[in-house]
């Protein structure tokens, strides 16, 4: 069975797929999932489902939700639930089963070897891979307690540096044609990051585009500044007075090929 929780919540088993239509077993299986083989406290569950003002009959509402959890999950060849009651509350025991997060945190994870290995190709497609599980903004609707809160917070950041690792691998290989415009949107819904300001002025200069490498630099200041106060960091600082003096160490280095 695989459960999918980088977008709306589903369950594959085969060729089925389910979702769960109710929002508290839905916000239930989320937390269990998220925290899955480590025992989610009854009183952690009830302000996730339910948040700072439960009603009052709310531990028997979520003994009708585990209820119903269990038999949303239930296999003709499984004796036994993924859902256990551990107490002070439930674990979900993912065993064989796999979640995409997981998969997700793996792949980047072998992408970041490859790259620092300088393997690029293997690792251009150990991040792809990783971005293909992304279907949408994780559990939307469901994210009120801070449990959820969080992985949604953490998914988020990761995606964003898997984002930019990708980007850092294709300039490695000689692509940075390719990417400026997609460095450009990029820089463009997420202004606040610096990384992808500086890969966005090498791929410029690489594509003898020096004057608009020198934009970006003053655009990432002005916002930098307008937003937050401060002043770009020391990598695009550096970067900027390289493509002033035109360093030869932006260059691309001579191992790297355009496959």
């Amino acid at each position: 069975m695989r459960y999918e929780i980088m977008g709306p919540l589903r369950v594959i088993d085969g060729e089925r797929q389910a979702s769960i239509g109710a929002r508290k077993i839905e916000v239930l299986l989320a937390v269990l999932l998220v925290r899955s083989n480590q025992v989610v406290t009854v009183d952690q569950l009830i302000r996730e489902i339910w948040g700072e003002e439960p009603p009052r009959r709310v531990t028997a509402g979520l003994h009708v939700y585990v209820s119903q959890t269990r038999k949303f999950l239930s296999r003709p060849e499984r004796s036994e639930s993924p859902v256990l009651t551990r107490p002070p509350g439930y674990m979900l025991n993912l065993g064989s089963d796999r979640l995409d997060c997981r998969c997700f945190d793996q792949l980047v994870s072998q992408g970041r070897d490859h790259f620092r290995d300088r393997r690029y190709e293997d690792a251009i497609h150990s991040f792809e891979e990783a971005l293909s599980l992304w279907r949408g903004p994780p559990l939307d609707d469901v994210c009120r307690g801070p449990i959820l809160q969080g992985f949604q917070t953490w998914l988020n950041e990761a995606r964003l540096e898997c984002i930019e690792m990708l980007m850092d691998s294709r300039m490695s290989l000689g692509r940075h044609r390719e990417l400026v415009s997609d460095l450009f949107m990029l820089s463009t819904e997420h202004p606040l990051r610096e990384a992808l300001y500086r890969m966005l002025m090498l791929a410029l200069y690489r594509s003898g585009r020096r004057a608009d490498a020198l934009q970006v630099y003053q655009r990432a200041r002005r916002t930098l500044n307008d937003e937050l106060g401060l002043e770009p960091g020391r990598a695009l600082q550096d970067i900027h007075q390289a493509i002033l003096t035109a360093d030869d160490r932006l260059e691309l280095p001579t191992f790297a090929h355009h496959p």
